[in-house]
């Protein structure tokens, strides 16, 4: 029943319409409710092979088990045979003390073990095997057969396995000291499995890059490894007192002498107490793929945060693309290791984990730091520009192919310089040389290699939330066009003051070095927040003089001195401001003002890089007028931009004395005859800060960029980069010519 109100009328009719649109959409024939799946116990051998897949994951699982077993038997020398891989035969040799005759039936019975006895035996172990599992898993889907002999016997036994029991009682045969099993037609019952390890060459490479491994920790065991049928080992250490020896006779003597000793020691008072000790490769290694050996307890393990913060100590250390070798051996008590979370044990859990990273990475940022001064350089003889380039065809050498191959031929309009360290291809090299007689510090930088030891400090950002806002602003607004161009542009020359010609692809641009320097500095003040290295200024400056300078400087009527007493007034009003500031300056940006007023100290933006003395009054000023002081977030956006303006790659102040500019450096000298001399000392001074702005963008600012800058969406519009040549445009201009 209703009350006949209109609200409840109009419920009522609509829950009489929706139960009969419910009638009508629902099925006529009813579903039978599907029974739940019975759960069933699964029977051993299904078990016992699904566990034996996750432990012997490939070949090398198994070498890693066997040998680990081993140097658990106090073996001094193990050798490793292998064939297909490791899908055909893995045998394993030791003279280690040997399995007793009576424990053979057990052997391989999955959890049976001679390491441990109860579960607490886990936090003191130093052993490498612990579970019992790795021969009963190899059993399950491999054919095993061990040789064993103990001490005092006088024959040894020999004995098969299949399904982690025993084919036959154990048979006396002759044998010699230790322990030899073979592992045949490993995956023989994983079809699967088997189908995905088809490359031999792969896995047998993985194997021999373990035992390289194991033999340059465990000096005092001598370790080989050959495929079978072969006469050369492609692994073989022999016993050794030194690991440098070790890693020489491994890894090669080019390695061997580009490592530098580290060494941390860490108490219980820091809150992590460990011993580190290891080798770790200087600005003269150069290779393609990280080598980090990484002993815990002599187990060896992987490490992917310390891996991490090592690659980012070398990131600017090394040149693009090469990466560095490491071999590290940390101790620390057993009880703060776990070391049973992962299948094939390559992972530990460590107590204070962070705190130990952090250490070691400030040890071998430290020892790069103190040790690469000195850098080494191939050097390459290059042809003089003028023969490049009037050689004829008749005189050109062509090198024989091997039969049955072509040269790849590359479309005329897709061809670009590939060879862009060549001095050959840059523009001054076909520019003709100055009259003028240059200092010595001058004509020397032409031969002065790039040695950009870029550091991305490891702790690049401070905890604040600003700074983090900032820097998100930075990733958001990257074109990612302009980044793939700056990434791998080449640089041509400059070709005037302000722009550079750069090349990507086929396409020749303009670039705006004054820009793309002041958004780099910019986004780099950024990212060392709080973490600068600094510049210690000769004389200490002091602020009211530089600011008043700076006012002086902008004044469009300085023989007026009418404004002068307002000068003086705001030159002491923002040195005011700055002396209320020092401490967040000093902190946060390495801007040290003493007590007295005077600026001392500046930050280090980018390494080998000084900015512009001359340019220190305008920054000054830049912080007093420019820097929105009472909110934190545009506080540090105004500091940033006031540095990144600061130390951008502006003109010299003083005029380019190339072409034209010289005559500004032209003085008259006597009465009757006005004779017009050159003033040698500005000349020459003019030519240092400008051929050293050059030799910055090409050796500093480019490295640096193509490491560092993300470019904002708004340099694709504002004249930043300019487009003036395409190389397939121009190819069918001159076509139709």
């Amino acid at each position: 029943m209703t009350d006949g109100s209109p609200l409840a009328v109009a419920m009522e009719e609509e829950e009489s319409t929706a139960m009969a649109m419910e009638v009508e959409e629902s099925p006529s024939p009813s579903i039978a409710p599907r029974d739940p799946p019975k759960i069933q116990r699964l029977e051993e051998s299904v078990v016992n092979r699904i566990a034996a897949g996750e432990v012997i994951q490939r070949p090398v699982s198994a070498v890693k088990e066997l040998v680990e077993n081993s140097l658990d038997a106090d073996s001094t020398s193990i050798s490793v045979t292998v064939k297909d891989g490791g899908l055909k035969l893995i045998q394993v040799s030791d003279d280690g003390h040997g399995i007793r005759r009576e424990d053979l039936p057990i052997l391989c019975e999955r959890h049976t073990t001679s390491k441990l006895s109860k579960y607490e035996d886990l936090f003191s172990l130093s052993s490498m095997g612990f579970r019992g599992e790795a021969l009963a898993s190899m059993t399950y889907v491999a054919h095993v057969t061990v040789i064993t002999i103990t001490k005092g016997q006088i024959h040894g036994h020999r004995v098969s396995y299949r399904d982690g029991v025993m084919e036959h009682e154990p048979k006396a045969c002759a044998a010699v000291k230790g322990t030899q099993i073979m592992v045949e037609n490993l995956f023989y019952n994983m079809i699967a499995r088997r189908k995905t390890l088809q490359n031999s060459a792969d896995d047998y490479g993985k194997i021999v890059d373990l035992l390289s491994r194991m033999a340059i920790h465990h000096n005092n065991v001598s370790f080989s490894c050959r495929k079978h049928g072969a006469v050369k080992a492609d692994v073989h250490s022999a016993l050794s007192s030194s690991r440098l020896d070790s890693i020489r006779s491994v890894y090669g003597v080019s390695v061997a002498k580009s490592l530098i000793k580290v060494e941390v020691s860490s108490g219980e008072s820091s809150g992590c107490a460990f011993d580190m000790e290891g080798f770790v490769s200087n600005s003269n290694y150069v290779a393609k793929k990280t080598i980090l050996v990484l002993f815990i307890n002599d187990r060896l393990v992987e490490c992917s945060a310390l891996k991490r913060a090592v690659e980012i100590v070398y990131a600017a250390t090394l040149p693009k693309a090469s990466k560095p070798f490491v071999y590290m051996s940390i101790n620390l008590p057993r009880e703060h290791v776990d070391i049973n979370i992962h299948p094939t044990k390559k992972e530990v859990s460590l107590l204070n984990q962070e705190i130990m990273i952090d250490m070691i990475q400030s040890e071998v940022e430290l020892k790069l730091r103190n040790t690469n001064d000195i850098r080494t350089f191939q050097e390459q003889k290059v042809e003089y520009i003028q023969s490049t380039l009037k050689f004829s065809k008749s005189d050109t050498p062509v090198s024989p192919l091997p039969s049955g191959q072509k040269t790849p031929k590359v479309p005329v309009h897709k061809m670009v310089r590939t060879d862009s360290s060549d001095p050959a291809g840059r523009l001054h090299a076909f520019l003709q040389p100055k009259p003028h007689n240059l200092p010595d510090t001058v004509s020397s930088l032409s031969a002065v290699r790039s040695s950009i030891r870029q550091r991305r400090n490891p702790k690049e950002t401070a905890d604040l939330s600003s700074v983090q806002e900032l820097l998100s602003g930075v990733d958001s607004c990257c074109h990612p066009g302009l980044l793939e161009t700056v990434r791998n542009c080449t640089y041509v020359g400059m070709a005037d003051d302000v722009f550079a010609l750069v090349q990507y692809q086929t396409h020749l641009y303009l670039a705006n070095v004054v820009n793309l320097s002041k958004e780099l500095m910019y986004q780099q003040t950024l990212r060392r927040f709080a973490h600068f290295n600094a510049i210690q200024l000769s004389d200490p400056a002091p602020l009211s003089e530089l600011i008043l300078l700076a006012l002086q400087e902008e004044d469009l009527d300085p023989e007026n001195n009418e404004k002068d007493h307002l000068k003086e007034r705001i030159a002491e009003m923002n040195t005011e401001l700055l002396m209320e500031k020092v401490e967040m300056l000093e902190e946060y940006f390495s801007v040290f003002i003493d007590s007295d007023g005077n600026l001392s100290r500046l930050p280090v933006i980018l390494d080998q890089y000084t900015p512009d003395m001359d340019r220190v009054p305008e920054f000054l000023l830049c912080l007093g007028n420019d820097v929105e002081w009472e909110d934190e977030k545009a506080c540090f956006q105004g500091v940033s931009a006031a540095i990144g303006n600061f130390y951008a790659m502006h003109p010299p102040l003083l005029p380019n004395p190339s072409g034209d500019g010289v005559r500004f450096y032209t003085k008259t000298r006597g009465n009757v005859e006005m004779e017009s001399v050159l003033d040698q000392d500005l000349l020459s001074d003019a030519e240092t800060a400008w051929a050293q702005r050059e030799w910055s963008i090409q050796h500093v600012l480019f490295p640096s960029m193509r490491l560092f800058l993300k470019p904002p969406a708004s340099m694709a519009s504002n004249g930043t980069f300019v487009k003036v040549a395409s190389l397939e445009k121009l190819y069918k201009i001159f076509e139709r010519c």
